[in-house]
């Protein structure tokens, strides 16, 4: 009697349940490295007879001319540095004699992509080989033998497999959480996830040599940082600062990274417009997420763009307070990007851990718009010379900031400021909806050095991007300034602060105070001034002096959606005697008012059970608005849903969406307005943990 293969049952559920992958959408089993899963082959005729015949699986990565071929045999034992299959040794099911189970098993040094299964048999009349599907096959976090291994079920749990995050915005003194769907369960974003591996350019000009480095996920991370935006290849998303959105989305409108890669993959990768830098770095932690490597997001205070390499940042501003436009540094109020956990087998054990890496394109990196790997301890101790481009992010956290009063081409006053760059770094704390501060994984207490010292670190570049006589850089402590808030700002309100002055000398002082309030974007220098005030005063031996000063909603209002209102505020205190100039500024975020998710009972939400869920706003604005309200929840809802509303001042908003839990574990409601006549976006959210049954 013949013996035939007749079928596989590749036992999906039961091995994306050990593998940790169950709820990851694909049109392939999902398995990750290092870790052995289960088949089962049914043959027709007689039994299987190792003695008499011989199964050979291959499990194959790309095109079998690459050589990435994995031939295997049933017989042998496991081995943890190659493809092995190994038969099950067990009691024969008595319901299907003709059935054996295998056992296979990939390396943790196997290389992440699609893989096509066979199965060769041979028997002493024939030949065959058979197809059995595909898989794929992801980095493992939980096996210890592969290089992004986290010891902590905790950390696993919040940096692989949760789908729910925030990233922080707005001003060190005045940060903003906001919510963020990563969705890499939703349906096809994983397979989608796999297309910016196969669409890179690594891989379009040297597959073999791509495939064969996919083991590694320092290379991964370098792909992916440059595939998720589209400036040297088809990369996912196109950025724009300009405040012009006309033909794409404004970036401020995105609430979840499912419909972004959706749109890039339903377009044949063409690339979605438009996205800031909060959308890069989301998108890149959905997509590292999904690949089986632990990622974060987080977000840098007062991030230095410094870019001639001399680690300072240059600020000019003009004696009446106005911010001037003359260097190409910048310092952006916050900036994002994402951690990723791996070995640094290139650096040294000393290396390993988090890593930093940033798909926003500021600069180029060997060739392309990519940035790091760059190990968060090579930041911390300054190795420069550290494989990826840690000088550029040394910079963002560390660089000084040298601010200048110019006028007529000279420097009317200097300062030196070492502390405001990198002045709060932080991420989501694990568990909980709360900020995590971890600044002081990339900076020291002070990183106060030479100068002299600090040129040998960097190449050496003009200290000064436009050219001025000099003036002594000694700051006048005659007489001293402050700004100072009165209250949080808040969208739709006006903007109350006071400019406090004190003259320590013992004559009387003629004084000038000039401010000058400027619209500013988050990634670079304000622009327009859009209020200002000039008022006279006489000081008093050793008196202080304070004044309150308002301006007004209307004159902040933007016509553009956007949710960081930002305004860069400035006081030049100007002695007519002496004619010395003190500067004091300020940037702030104006705050958008919140919406308030309930439901009845949190704790008896359940899978598969209907819930409600009651959305509230009362409308703070003088004004009547009018716009659309966007709730979602990934394994919470379906599809989104939108209503359209208005509301007079003072008016309370009451809507209720009910919606379906289909995954157990923590989710997130989460709620958008985007409100049109007063150009601004609100956001809500709440946690749900979903229980079994």
């Amino acid at each position: 009697m013949e013996f035939r293969f007749r079928n596989v049952d590749l036992q999906s559920t039961k091995n994306q349940l050990s593998h940790n992958t169950s709820g990851l959408s694909s049109t392939t089993l999902v398995l990750r490295r290092g870790q052995a899963f289960q088949i089962l082959v049914s043959f027709n005729g007689r039994e299987f007879n190792p003695r008499k015949d011989k199964l050979v699986f291959q499990a194959v990565l790309g095109n079998p001319v690459s050589g990435s071929i994995q031939p295997v045999s049933v017989t042998g034992q496991p081995s943890s540095a190659q493809w092995t299959a190994t038969l099950e040794r067990g009691v024969p099911n008595p319901n299907s004699p003709l059935t054996i189970s295998v056992v296979l098993f990939s390396p943790a040094s196997a290389s992440v992509g699609v893989y096509t299964l066979s199965l060769r048999v041979e028997t002493h009349t024939s030949v065959r080989t058979h197809s059995l599907g595909q898989f794929t096959l992801l980095c493992n976090p939980w096996c210890q033998g592969d290089s992004v291994f986290l010891s902590s079920n905790e950390l696993r749990d919040e940096y692989v497999r949760s789908d729910i995050g925030l990233l922080f915005k707005g001003t060190a003194s005045n940060y903003v959480s906001r919510p963020w769907s990563f969705e890499q369960y939703e349906k096809g974003i994983l397979d989608i996830c796999m297309k910016l591996l196969q669409l890179s350019p690594q891989y379009l000009t040297d597959r073999r040599r791509d495939l064969l480095n996919r083991s590694n996920p320092v290379y991964i991370g370098r792909v992916i940082s440059a595939m998720v935006n589209s400036q040297d290849d088809r990369g996912v998303l196109m950025g724009n600062w300009s405040g012009e959105y006309n033909g794409g989305i404004n970036p401020s409108t995105w609430s979840g990274s499912a419909d972004i890669l959706r749109k890039w993959s339903e377009s044949q990768f063409r690339p979605v417009k438009y996205g800031q830098c909060w959308v890069f770095a989301a998108v890149m932690c959905t997509v590292m997420r999904a690949l089986g490597i632990p990622t974060r997001t987080v977000t840098n205070f007062n991030s230095a763009h410094d870019t001639n390499g001399n680690m300072v940042i240059e600020e000019y501003y003009s004696e009446l307070g106005k911010k001037l436009s003359l260097s190409k540094d910048s310092i952006w109020n916050f900036h994002v990007w994402v951690e990723s956990w791996m070995k640094r087998s290139d650096l040294g054990q000393e290396y390993d851990g988090w890593q930093a890496l940033d798909s926003t394109p500021q600069e180029i990196s060997a060739g392309m718009y990519r940035c790091g790997p760059a190990a968060l301890k090579a930041i911390l101790d300054r190795k420069v010379e550290a494989q990826y481009d840690v000088p550029f992010v040394y910079a963002e956290v560390n660089a000084d900031v040298r601010t200048m009063i110019v006028r007529d081409g000279k420097v009317l006053s200097s300062e030196t400021d070492t502390k405001r760059v990198g002045a709060l770094i932080c991420t989501k704390r694990p568990g909980s909806m709360q900020m995590l501060n971890i600044t002081s994984d990339y900076k020291k207490e002070t990183h106060m050095f030479e100068e002299s010292s600090r040129d040998n670190m960097f190449e050496e570049s003009p200290r000064l991007t436009h050219r001025f006589e000099e003036a002594p850089r000694v700051i006048p402590k005659d007489v001293v300034v402050s700004l100072n808030l009165l209250k949080t700002p808040v969208i739709g309100e006006n903007i109350l602060f006071n400019v406090t002055i004190t003259n320590n000398e013992s004559t009387h002082k003629e004084l000038k105070a000039h401010v000058n309030a400027q619209n500013k974007e988050y990634n670079s220098n304000p622009t327009n001034t859009f209020w200002e005030a000039h008022n006279d005063l006489k000081l008093a031996p050793n008196e202080t002096h304070t004044f309150e000063l308002e301006i007004s909603s209307s004159d902040y209002a933007s016509k553009e959606v956007r949710e960081d209102y930002l305004v860069n505020l400035a006081v030049v205190i100007e002695d007519v005697e002496t004619q010395k100039r003190t500067l004091a500024s300020q940037e702030f975020n104006i705050i958008s008012p919140t919406l308030t998710i309930q439901i009845a009972d949190e704790n008896s939400v359940m899978i598969n059970m209907q819930q409600v869920a009651t959305v509230t706003f009362t409308s703070p604005f003088a004004i009547p608005v009018n716009g659309e309200l966007t709730v979602m929840g990934s394994g919470l809802l379906e599809e989104k849903v939108q209503i359209s509303l208005t509301l007079k001042p003072g008016e309370a908003m009451r809507r209720t969406v009910q919606f379906t839990p289909r995954m157990t574990g923590s989710k997130m409601l989460q709620a958008s307005l985007v409100l049109t006549n007063l150009a601004s976006v609100l956001h809500g959210f709440m946690t749900i943990h979903v229980k079994q049954t």
